[in-house]
């Protein structure tokens, strides 16, 4: 099943369960994915919808930091909870050693052998592991490994 699917799926038992939290998150969700289906012109299939809930926890990410920076430990708590209903949506995390075999054939392939062909790298290794790793971090070992 489509993960938009499965969110609206899921909405229609949040509402049934009267869980009113989870309902408020998940139609947050379901906004976003609309708001770029507009702004774009397109029908988003799983990986870009995927590429949204990414974007949405890493909001949320930066807001714990600010909030918990101001002493605000109320606000970041919720937050937190948001968080863990998004998390719920996006795929199981790559280990460590995943993602170094995944930087290891992305080079191979690609035929990488400078930083100069990074860009190429981290193409190749985002197509592999989308929504499953932090692409901030990959890019920093993928540096790291093309300059060492």
């Amino acid at each position: 099943m489509p993960l938009k699917q499965q969110l609206t799926e899921d909405m229609k038992t949040a509402m049934r369960g009267g869980e009113k939290h989870r309902l408020g998150v998940i139609r947050l969700m379901l906004a976003a994915i609309k708001q770029r289906e507009v702004d774009e012109r397109i029908e988003l299939d799983d990986v870009q919808t995927l590429s949204v809930l990414e974007k949405m926890l890493k909001q949320r990410k930066d807001s714990v930091t600010q909030f918990v920076a101001a002493n605000r430990e109320d606000l970041a708590e919720v937050e937190r909870a948001e968080m863990v209903i998004i998390e719920a949506y996006l795929p199981a995390k790559l280990s460590d050693d995943e993602v170094d075999a995944l930087i290891t054939a992305a080079i191979a392939v690609t035929g990488a052998s400078s930083a100069r062909d990074m860009g190429k790298v981290v193409a190749a290794v985002k197509e592999k592991a989308a929504g499953r790793a932090d692409m901030g971090v990959v890019s920093g070992r993928i540096k790291a490994r093309l300059a060492g």
